[in-house]
């Protein structure tokens, strides 16, 4: 029985090497994107700089977390799910027809959806019903792609996957303050105004988008308010770090939510890289940075020990995208292609600090082992 329980821990690496795949294949392309001279590994690669990020790495990594959650109720097969989704990824990065990969990637989310779904029947909560919802707007943004819908048309459902998802985890890290009615009604509001906006966005793609910055807003104005981040922050070490990448996260969420309000449906050009990124950037990755010493060792088990070190890619991150997003919204090109260089440095540091720190953290454990004093 321990045999066999050992097996699926030994998938986690590789299917963690997928979503690391489609990572760095996405950061190429959007160096490529970005105007850096990179050579074209495959001709369409660049096209694919936002699907490898959102659905090949992201929609790989959570869907790989939830299958671990629900491994520990006796369902293994909850691990095909980021297995289809890492294998559609990773047939748009070899360069062969998308539409393969788009039904890998879709069946991979339908995984997640199930998923949830189970985890739902196992915990009735809120927070359990707002990741829930999160899955299906992955499901829909990923439908909408198989069925040829246009990026700009459909990328903010997968947007909605992920606000969502980490949303939900907050909440539920939330139950600590014993949140009033009166929170879990605005917070239930907020919600309903970003899922209301992505629908809407099928019909009326500009007011859609309007209504949705609106949801954003509004679910980071109750972030800021409501978030136990506001209270750790006065703490130290990890717990002061996690709530040091939690509140900036949200901020760049409500600005994202600004931009799309005063913008609505734009298509391309500055505006439309400073409202997606300030939100899969700004939003999403702070909250990566602030949950990785967390979900690594929870995932992997391999101990991801706190370093200072840590706040470097933090910090190069939010500088990076304040003279990206300075860039976009004051027509000054250079500074928008040197703050996604920075960007991509960045999560670049960020693989390099954490490997390093869990690369410390055995080499203590073995001098521990051995008697001997660590270096």
């Amino acid at each position: 029985m321990a045999e066999r329980m050992l097996r699926p821990y030994r998938w986690r690496f590789p299917l963690m090497a997928l979503a690391l795949l489609a990572l760095l294949a996405g950061l190429w392309a959007g160096l490529q994107r970005l105007g850096w001279g990179l050579p074209r590994l495959q001709p369409t690669l660049p096209l694919e700089h936002g699907p490898l990020m959102v659905v090949g790495f992201l929609g790989t990594l959570i869907g790989l977390e939830r299958a671990v959650a629900l491994q520990r109720l006796g369902h293994l097969w909850a691990y095909a799910a980021p297995l289809l989704s890492g294998l559609g990824a990773l047939v748009l990065i070899v360069g062969l027809p998308a539409e393969p990969g788009q039904l890998l990637i879709l069946l991979g989310n339908a995984g997640l959806v199930a998923i949830f779904a189970l985890l739902l029947r196992h915990q009735t909560t809120l927070f359990m019903v707002t990741m829930t919802l999160g899955a299906l707007c992955l499901l829909v943004g990923s439908a909408l792609w198989l069925a040829g819908w246009p990026l700009y048309h459909l990328v903010l459902w997968w947007g909605g996957f992920l606000v969502l998802t980490i949303v939900g985890e907050r909440l539920e890290l939330s139950r600590v303050r014993r949140l009033t009615q009166a929170a879990r009604g605005s917070f239930m509001l907020a919600s309903g105004l970003l899922l209301a906006g992505l629908v809407l966005t099928l019909a009326d793609l500009n007011t859609g988008v309007r209504l949705t910055g609106v949801g954003l807003l509004a679910l980071a104005l109750w972030l800021l308010r409501y978030d136990v981040a506001l209270r750790t922050v006065r703490q130290a070490g990890l717990t002061r770090f996690i709530a040091l990448c939690l509140l900036p996260g949200y901020v760049w969420m409500g600005l994202s939510g600004l931009l799309m309000l005063y913008f609505g449906a734009i298509t391309a050009g500055p505006a439309y890289d400073a409202m997606l990124h300030t939100l899969f950037l700004g939003f999403v990755f702070s909250m990566i940075f602030g949950h990785a010493p967390i979900i690594f060792p929870a995932v992997l088990r391999l101990p991801v020990p706190f370093r200072p070190i840590f706040y470097s890619h933090l910090l190069l991150l939010h500088l990076g995208l304040l003279l990206r997003i300075g860039g976009d919204l004051a027509g000054w090109p250079t500074g928008w292609r040197w703050g996604g260089l920075f960007n991509v440095v960045a999560l670049l540091l960020f693989l390099l600090n954490t490997g390093l720190a869990v690369r410390g953290a055995k080499v203590a454990s073995l001098h521990r082992e051995m008697n001997f004093p660590a270096t």
